[in-house]
Parts: structure tokens; sequence; C-alpha cells
């Protein structure tokens, strides 16, 4: 596990266009590609994936390697709204029990920072466990 992790300065909760809980993460300073925007530590939830589905932390955790235990990320990282174009992504470091937020591209002061929710892979376009969010297509 980290020590002295501290929470990031570099985004706040704000209002979203793209949220249906009409919130979202925003960067608070212009980030870098490649620029560490959090670590979020979480809480393990070993075997307990399953007992999720019937609950509203079902949309807000991160599924472990055996997809039978789950991560609940705290700080602002379980807040983080999905795009098929977006422009961070995380890295999940559960023997440290942290998530890392990455910028894969520049980001402005005041823009809103997404992530894609397939695995944190920005390129899978696959249709997500949200139904109400519809897979991309290219126009």
């Amino acid at each position: 596990m980290i020590d002295n992790l501290k929470p990031s300065k570099k985004v706040q909760l704000s209002q979203s266009k793209i949220s249906e809980a009409g919130r979202g993460l925003f960067a608070t300073v212009p980030i870098k590609k490649g620029e560490i925007i959090e670590q979020a530590p979480i809480i393990m939830l070993k075997g307990e994936a399953k007992a999720l589905k019937s609950s509203e932390l079902y949309n807000y955790y991160f599924i472990t390697e055996d997809k039978e235990s789950a991560a609940i990320a705290l700080g602002f990282g379980s807040l983080y709204n999905h795009s098929y174009s977006p422009n961070a992504t995380y890295e999940k470091h559960f023997h440290e029990l942290i998530i890392t937020f990455r910028a894969i591209k520049d980001i402005a002061a005041d823009e809103e920072i997404t992530v894609n929710y397939n695995y944190g892979n920005p390129d899978d376009k696959k249709q997500l466990w949200i139904k109400s969010i519809k897979p991309h297509t290219e126009n």
C-alpha cells in the first residue's frame, strides 16, 4: 500500500452533461498526457462481486482478475464517468490497494475527465453492463 496518499487537488466534482447522475469529475488545472490524476485507495470485497448486483454499488465497483471479488474506490475513484472516447484511463493495483487514474490525452482545466469502463481499455467499444450507456459506433 502507498504511504502518505493524499487527495488529488487536480479534480473536483461538478455538474456533468454526460451522466445520468448529473455529476462528474472535472480538471481544476491543465493535466498533461501521461500525468497521474489521482491515486484512489480501495476497499477490497473478496468474493462479494455477485452480491453487488442487487445494490446501488453495482455501477460503481471495479471487478478483480478472479471476477468473484470487487473493489470500491474511495476518494473520487468511483465517480469518473464513462466515455468511449476517454481522456484518461485507470490502472488497478489491487496488491497495493489503489487504483491510479492517468491522463491519456492533454486535459484542459474545467474539462470533464472520463475513462472507458471496459477494464480501463480506452479502445474497447463493447457494450457495458450499464445498459443505458450505448456502445460507441463510428460515423
